[in-house]
């Protein structure tokens, strides 16, 4: 592509290129090795989360590097930048947790400030971590500069005794090492085996799931969520990646003109189609108010409902996102979707052409049961499901793929901390029949809304998986299965109901008619209110005291500031 084609003086990187005022500016660029040329090109931001902190980011810097030579190749100037993550299965079990979601707006922000302090034109994100991914599409709709995201691709399954196997299976041999189950030298075995390769979380898991996202709203290339991260295939989308962005910019599409209501209907029904993970509950709300749009939890439900589920992923199905791949990738799972009429097929995407138009030649395969046709759907509605009721009055949400039980009526026994919940769960001191109940870990009151994964596991490593119910107002890892409720607002830290809970008090859970309620008068919810105290957290400083003070409610997708209502410009327009 021609740089001619691009007029500097309408684009935002004149602020730092262009024109005898900018000469301490351009200084900077030829200290870097940028000819003339170069500077009179498109600035684009290249950005990763490249890091060493897990598997899921070893090889973005790799497919940057791709990313770089399209975008070079099709005329503009790519700027690669990085910025963090926190790696959920290492964060998982302890405080490291908290800063988990605390994160996706670090990342939505850092990477706002960086291409606001230096005026780029257009942007292409690459993401790993579960956080990443929705923090990186915040950040694209946020400056609404054309841009593309590519997801850095899944990890290979692990093999272990004959199986394929997961993270989540590691997580869920440390329950079965508590009881007795399984012996130090099985859990070594399976840890050593269980993340063979770079890549994220192999299943349906958040990661996976938000990938799936980006294909489905439009901001990613057909079928680059699928291929796995070590495959070298990967590299053809990352250049082809750039080269779009590029196109994106010479068409002046942006992220807005693409993320519309019905993209974001589009992305919930994929979520529910794939028995996705609950966390797209808290990240589609998230990404929507980037663009001033309404979508919150109720929204997502809603659509959750009406999805058949028809991708048989773990964590509640058979297969991982490698065999997903292996029949075609998410396209595939989109053109089942799109020819049952779930779809909005005339959503316009990166490629600068609609869903329908993207789908055209994709036929879906047979002699394969990963994904189902809509007409012969695992279940009828969607792999995850909202609830409501006198204890959760502005929702919570469930995953029941894989799950044979919907209903559950049971006592209460009530913790203030995973961790006082784990060391029960370890110490096997709950019984069959209650209903855990995990409180003040909610976005204020944790603060940053951990996932509860490592007691979730071990509860399903011990046997108890369908034997008990667990709500929370924190969350739950993609990975999590089992009748495990969270996003359970208002929050216990606001005084919402799940804080006036009592040890024995009788809890029903209703997944097939979306109810979740405490058998308590309200006469008898007021009297508990009006005795009931905020507590106090120990993060009274820093990032995560920061973000306790801003965050709002899960139900809107846990924010942290007002959103595109509330803009008076935005920064494409510069």
């Amino acid at each position: 592509m021609d740089a001619k084609r691009f007029d500097k003086a309408k684009l935002p990187s004149r602020h730092v290129s262009v024109g005898p005022e900018r000469a301490p500016h351009r200084s900077y660029y030829y200290a870097m090795g940028l000819t003339a040329e170069d500077i009179a090109k498109p600035f684009v931001g290249v950005a990763t989360s490249w890091n060493e902190a897990a598997p899921c980011n070893i090889s973005l810097g790799r497919q940057a590097q791709a990313v770089k030579k399209g975008v070079n190749e099709a005329g503009g100037t790519p700027r690669e930048f990085t910025t963090i993550t926190v790696t959920d299965g290492i964060a998982m079990g302890h405080e490291g947790m908290k800063s988990s979601l605390v994160s996706r707006e670090v990342i939505a922000d850092s990477v706002e400030l960086t291409v606001r302090g230096h005026c780029y034109d257009a942007l292409v994100c690459l993401a790993g971590c579960d956080k990443a991914l929705p923090g990186m599409m915040m950040a694209m709709l946020r400056l609404n500069v054309p841009a593309v995201f590519m997801y850095g691709g899944s990890i290979l399954p692990g093999r272990f005794r004959n199986r394929d196997v997961t993270v989540v299976d590691v997580f869920e041999a440390v329950g079965m090492h508590s009881v007795g189950k399984v012996d130090d030298a099985y859990l070594h075995e399976l840890e050593c085996v269980a993340c063979p390769s770079a890549g994220s979380c192999g299943g349906q898991f958040t990661a996976n799931t938000m990938a799936c996202v980006s294909e489905a709203i439009g901001l990613a290339l057909p079928g680059s969520a699928g291929t796995p991260a070590p495959y070298e295939s990967r590299d053809t989308f990352a250049e082809e990646s750039g080269r779009a962005v590029m196109n994106l910019l010479s068409l002046n599409l942006r992220p807005r003109d693409i993320v519309t209501r019905k993209a974001l209907e589009n992305a919930a029904v994929v979520v529910a189609a794939s028995g996705g993970s609950t966390n797209a509950g808290l990240h589609l709300p998230a990404i929507a108010h980037e663009c001033g749009i309404k979508f919150d939890l109720h929204d997502v439900c809603r659509i959750f409902k009406k999805t058949p589920y028809i991708a048989d992923l773990k964590p509640g199905g058979k297969y991982v996102a490698k065999d997903l791949y292996d029949v075609g990738g998410v396209p595939i799972l989109m053109k089942a979707l799109l020819d049952g009429g779930y779809l909005h097929g005339d959503c316009i995407t990166v490629t600068g052409k609609t869903i329908a138009e993207n789908l055209r030649g994709v036929t879906f395969p047979k002699n394969q049961d990963v994904i189902r046709p809509t007409s012969a759907p695992l279940s009828p509605t969607g792999g995850v499901v909202g609830l409501k009721g006198n204890l959760a009055p502005q929702g919570a949400i469930v995953k029941v793929t894989g799950m044979k039980r919907l209903k559950f009526t049971g006592p209460a026994r009530v913790f203030n901390s995973e961790e006082e919940a784990f060391a029960a769960v370890k110490a096997e001191k709950y019984k069959e029949g209650e209903v855990l109940v995990i409180r003040y870990e909610g976005p204020r009151g944790g603060p940053g809304m951990r996932e509860m994964l490592s007691t979730t596991a071990a509860i399903y490593g011990q046997g108890m998986g369908e034997k008990v119910a667990l709500i929370t107002d924190g969350r739950f890892s993609g990975a999590t299965r089992g009748f495990c409720i969270g996003h359970v607002g208002p929050e216990a830290a606001v005084g919402g109901p799940i804080a006036l809970l009592k040890n024995g008090d009788t809890i029903e859970i209703d997944a097939e008619k979306g109810v979740l309620k405490v058998d308590l008068t309200k006469a008898e919810l007021a009297k508990r209110r009006k005795v009931w105290k905020p507590r106090k957290s120990d993060f009274q400083s820093g990032a995560i005291w920061r973000y306790a003070r801003n965050v709002g409610d899960a139900e809107q997708g846990a924010v942290t500031h007002p959103g595109g209502k509330a803009e008076t410009h935005v920064y494409a327009d510069i």
